[in-house]
């Protein structure tokens, strides 16, 4: 498990929105992990949008396309969430490859179904880190983020449901 997310400079005013330091801290370190998890899966739906070949390339192109396009809205709130948490969001790479359950791309793109298979997996993934969540958000009294969790849930789920329809028979 990654280390705690580091709080914002303590010079400035005091938080206090209702929810414990402690408790901020511990959702600002699953944010981070959620975060992470999205902008893995981000970049690993674009590199397919820009590798995927055979016959399915026209139809795979544009909805991994809607995919990416949705994964890059979606770290912003994430990211600002910790922020008003009182902590810094996670931005490089190292961080990410630290905090995230999503699988890396191959180095090599694999054949079109396989990567519809890699999404379905990392949407799975994403979908777990964010449940995973609620029991802490619930005990911080955290409605904010429950409410950025669900939009993700949401997301994931369908999207995983969508993609693992292209792989049945």
């Amino acid at each position: 498990m990654a280390k705690s997310p580091k709080s914002v400079g303590k010079a400035g005013p005091a938080i206090n929105i209702g929810i414990s330091e402690k408790d901020r801290a511990a959702v600002a370190d699953g944010l981070s992990r959620l975060l992470a998890d999205t902008y893995t899966l981000y970049l690993t739906t674009h590199n397919f949008h820009w590798n995927v070949t055979g016959p399915m390339f026209n139809s795979l192109h544009a909805m991994f396309m809607g995919q990416y396009t949705e994964l890059w809205n979606a770290v912003d709130p994430i990211a600002e969430r910790i922020r008003a948490l009182g902590h810094i969001a996670p931005g490089s790479y190292a961080d990410y490859a630290k905090l995230s359950s999503v699988a890396d791309a191959p180095s090599t793109p694999p054949k079109a179904l396989e990567m519809v298979r890699i999404l379905v997996e990392g949407h799975e993934t994403v979908a777990r880190t964010a449940r995973s969540l609620y029991p802490l958000v619930e005990k911080a009294g955290d409605e904010p983020t429950a409410d950025v969790l669900t939009q993700r849930l949401t997301v994931h789920e369908q999207t995983a449901w969508m993609l693992r329809s292209l792989l049945e028979d």
